[in-house]
Order: C-alpha cells, then sequence, then structure tokens
C-alpha cells in the first residue's frame, strides 16, 4: 500500500509558525484552567526562546515537567532557540536521573518547581549551573498579548531531540533525531492518519514521552487543532472531557483502553465526537479492540514505532483497510523488511517470523555517547528493531514479540505475545503477561500472569483447561497466576522486567 506525502515542513518550530499565522485565535492547547490561542501559544514559544537565548544553540536543555501548558511551551521553546530538547520523566528519582543528566550533559535544566531538592544536587554535581524552576511566580505563559519575534529558525539537519529510551534494559539510551527526522515522521503519519481542520486531540500520557510528542504535541499545529492535556489518567477525567471538549482524535493505549472500559460509566459515556483512536506503546489484544469498538462506535488504528524511528513507522490507516492483530503498512518512504534472527542479513519470505529491520529519513542519527551499540542498531542503512514480526501479501506488520522475549521451550521457540493474545481472549482477563522461566529440564516454561476482572470466579485450573483449547502443548503455562494487577512502566506498559524480577524473588524465598 502507497499513500502520498503530505506536505513537510522544514522543521516542526515552522510548523508552529505557520498554524499562528493561518489560525492566531484558535484555542491551541489546554490543560486544567490554562488555555492559550495559537497566537499566545506562538508568544509564549518566542519569548521563553528568546530568554533562553544564544548560549543553549547547539546544546541541550533538558526538560523535567509534568504534563502542562508550560511543558509544551518549553517544548518548542528549545527548539525554537536552536537546543536539543531532551525531555525526561519527572517521577525519576535521584538515582535514575543522575545518569541520564550526566550522559546529556545539558546547557540548562527547566523543571517543575517542586522538584528543585532534586534535581539541585544533581545539576551541582555534574555542573549544571542554568536552572530554570517552573510554577508559583515563574511560568511561561507570561508572554500573552505580546507580539515577539522567534529566534533564527533551526536547521533541519540540526540535532532536535535526545529522547531516553525507557531503560527497562538496563542503562537509558539517547537518541538523536534531527529536525529534518521529526518533521517528515510528521508527515508520513498523516498520510496513512490524515487529520482534518480543527481536530480536537486528547492526550493522557506523558508529554516528555514520544508517543505523546508525535500524536498529541506534534499532530495539532498540523491540522491546526486543539490540543487537551490531562496531568494524569483518571478514567472519570478521560470520559468527562471526551463528552465536554467533543474530543475528536484520542490517543491512548491497551493499557488505557482496557482501564476505561472497566469504568462504571464507560457505557453511559457520549462519544458521539469521537473520529478516531490511535493505539501505540504496546501491543493491542484483538479482544480489546473489538470490545472497544463495539461500545464506542469509534475504531482504533493500532500503529508501531519506537524512539529510534521518529518515533513512527507503520499504522493502519485512517480509510481503507485495517486489519485487526496487525500494525498497519510502513508509512511512505518507509522499508520494512523481515530478516533471521541469528545474523539479520537473510531476507525471510511472508508469513515467516523474524526480527524487524526498517529504514527512511525518520530514523535516528544514532545512540549519544554510545558507538558499539549505534553499530549494532544501525546496520547497512537499516535499523534492526529487536522485534519479532511478521509481514502479510498487502504488506502489513504483524508484531509478535521483541526478540529477546522469545522463549525456548524443550527446543521449540514461543512467542509470548501469542500465548497473551489467547488468554486476554478470555471473557474474565482483563490483563495478561507472559515470561520465560529457567527450566532445568526445558530449557525454559512460560509463566503467565493474569488480571481478572472483579466479579469473575475464574480459576487457575479454569484458564489452564482454557489454554489447553486453544494452545500446542508447549505454548500452555506452565504455571499461571491470578493478581491484582501486574507492573506497569511510567508510561503504562506492562514492565516484564520488574515481573521477571518479583518471579526471581519469590522463587529465592
Amino acid at each position: 500500500m502507497t499513500a502520498p506525502m503530505p506536505h513537510i515542513y522544514r522543521t516542526v518550530v515552522h510548523m508552529l509558525s505557520e498554524a499562528a499565522g493561518a489560525a492566531p485565535d484558535r484555542v491551541a492547547i489546554r490543560c486544567g484552567s490554562d488555555e492559550l490561542t495559537y497566537r499566545d501559544y506562538l508568544a509564549c514559544v518566542a519569548g521563553f526562546a528568546n530568554e533562553l537565548g544564544d548560549s543553549v544553540r547547539a546544546g541541550r536543555v533538558a526538560l523535567i515537567m509534568a504534563n502542562s501548558v508550560d511543558m509544551a511551551v518549553a517544548f518548542y521553546a528549545v527548539g525554537a532557540a536552536g537546543a536539543q530538547i531532551v525531555p525526561l520523566n519527572p517521577a525519576y528519582t535521584a538515582h535514575e536521573l543522575r545518569p541520564i543528566l550526566a550522559d546529556a550533559a545539558p546547557s540548562a535544566i527547566v523543571y517543575d518547581v517542586a522538584l528543585h531538592d532534586v534535581i539541585a544536587p544533581i545539576a551541582k554535581d555534574i555542573g549544571v549551573t542554568r536552572l530554570i524552576a517552573i510554577g508559583g511566580d515563574k511560568r511561561l505563559l507570561a508572554w500573552c498579548g505580546q507580539d515577539i519575534a522567534l529566534p533564527p529558525f533551526p536547521a533541519p539537519e540540526a540535532l532536535a531531540i535526545l529522547q531516553y529510551t525507557g531503560g527497562t534494559t538496563g542503562r537509558s539510551k539517547g537518541v538523536n533525531l534531527t529536525h529534518a527526522a521529526i518533521s517528515i515522521n510528521v508527515a508520513q503519519r498523516e498520510a496513512l492518519l490524515p487529520s482534518e481542520d480543527g481536530e480536537h486531540v486528547l492526550i493522557v500520557t506523558p508529554l516528555y514521552h514520544s508517543y505523546a510528542i508525535a500524536m498529541g504535541l506534534f499532530l495539532t499545529p498540523y491540522c491546526r487543532g486543539t490540543l487537551t492535556v490531562l496531568t494524569r489518567y483518571r478514567p472519570d477525567d478521560v470520559l468527562r472531557v471526551i463528552e465536554d471538549d467533543q474530543i475528536t482524535l484520542f490517543a491512548g493505549s491497551p493499557t488505557l483502553f482496557v482501564g476505561l472500559m472497566g469504568h462504571a460509566h464507560f457505557s453511559d459515556t457520549n462519544f458521539s465526537s469521537l473520529r478516531l483512536c490511535f493505539s501505540g506503546a504496546s501491543a493491542l489484544a484483538m479482544e480489546t479492540l473489538r470490545r472497544w469498538e463495539q461500545t464506542t462506535g469509534c475504531s482504533i488504528c493500532e500503529g508501531y514505532g519506537q524512539s529510534e524511528a521518529g518515533p513512527v513507522l507503520t499504522y493502519n490507516p485512517r480509510y481503507g483497510t485495517k486489519k485487526p492483530g496487525s500494525v498497519g503498512p510502513a508509512l511512505p518512504e518507509t522499508s520494512v523488511e523481515i530478516v533471521d534472527t541469528e545474523t539479520g542479513r537473510t531476507t525471510l519470505p511472508l508469513r515467516q517470523p523474524g526480527e524487524v529491520r526498517v529504514r527512511g529519513p525518520q530514523i535516528m542519527a544514532g545512540y549519544r555517547n554510545l558507538p558499539d551499540e549505534t553499530a549494532a542498531a544501525l546496520r547497512d542503512g537499516w535499523l534492526y528493531t529487536g522485534d519479532i514480526g511478521m509481514l502479510d501479501e498487502d504488506g502489513y506488520l504483524y508484531i509478535q514479540d521483541r526478540k529477546k522475549d522469545m522463549v525456548i521451550v524443550g527446543g521449540f521457540n514461543v512467542y509470548p505475545r501469542e500465548v497473551e493474545e489467547v488468554l486476554c481472549a478470555h471473557p474474565a482477563i482483563v490483563e495478561a503477561a507472559v515470561i520465560g522461566v529457567p527450566d532445568s529440564y526445558r530449557g525454559e516454561t512460560l509463566h503467565a500472569h493474569v488480571v481478572a476482572r472483579s466479579d469473575s470466579e475464574l480459576t487457575v485450573d479454569d484458564l489452564l483447561a482454557y489454554t489447553r483449547e486453544r494452545l500446542t502443548k508447549y505454548k500452555v503455562p506452565a504455571k499461571l497466576t491470578i493478581t491484582p494487577s501486574l507492573p506497569k512502566t511510567s508510561v503504562g506498559k506492562i514492565d516484564k522486567v520488574a515481573l521477571r524480577a518479583q518471579v526471581a524473588a519469590s522463587a529465592e524465598g
């Protein structure tokens, strides 16, 4: 499937500037009681960019802020000032922040004032002298109503974002993305998910994360729409805002969709304004997709990407064929291949699983300060994703698991995603996670952890019998645990690293 490439802006700063010129009085962003028109949004961005000044140009500025209008203004302002944006999780501990900030070596740190006691000692240790605390008397909305010129626009080839990966596999890696890469990726995504003028977009995931950045901060200026940002995820607030703000596009995730469907007022909510939902961050169970669309009347387009890829690589199209269980075809100017997991050099036939490798103009420039990891990930112009997937005859990609999560049971390869899909299809199951656990006899065995609905009387024996009916013997979990909740990362993904640690600790105990 091919789609024409829409207009590409030189940078996302150009994109915001043109949106302000075309729709100055339209509400650009709101969060809580704060609201900015495009005219004021650009004025605040220009004001803070000029305050940051030439001293940060070609350097890096860390943003350690919770969801707010200030965070959005700071994000664009750092880019407008010619610096590389380093968005970081404000919930990180000092232990987590210190190595990341030391690696990033920022010229300045912009942070929520409540974090001062965490940030200040780290900054002193690593030699960062410019700290800008936001909150109280210092807000980034002070330039509303003023006519302020932007600094010189950044060059497309300049570094725009230093996006640190979640760190669930060890040391966090800083992904270098250029202005050209992220701006092109906005247009690529628009080819398959074309927005309409003046969309109302809802984001509840953290604005430091690549998903919220791409599907919220960058999407709305492109369509001159209105972005509603929630400070944190509360199902009551999400359902209320969908109605009150007449949300047309909702950027969710499997965890969010499942949580909303379990809420008491879900069936009472008026979803008539919703035109489309996006899903990213992790695989969407087909049963979740079916139930959501059946209740809301609104379809979910599932896509695939990663921080190293700008971040979007594929998407089921807004108009055209959507294939449940697939993450869609490649974006324009993007190539996707499936190769063997051993050497990464042999291209595999259709419907045969292997490692997903990709190339395109949105791919990262490399990892910061990690030449060996960069060389391993970027080979001969391809980004090796570390994900296991397969392509069908129409070029639609199916993600089956992370390469490292493949479990070998008695010599047979098992992809936990397949087992999780079976478990999630059970009407009493809310979420499921399957991991491999070392076993002296089989090499590894499968351990499944599931969250059941609160009114369910499901037993482990019932569920094991259910899986035996649907899976070949070696794919049936050797152990199954019904648990009240599963560990999650800060962006709502099921955290299998934490789950493995819990299992290991339990075994030792």
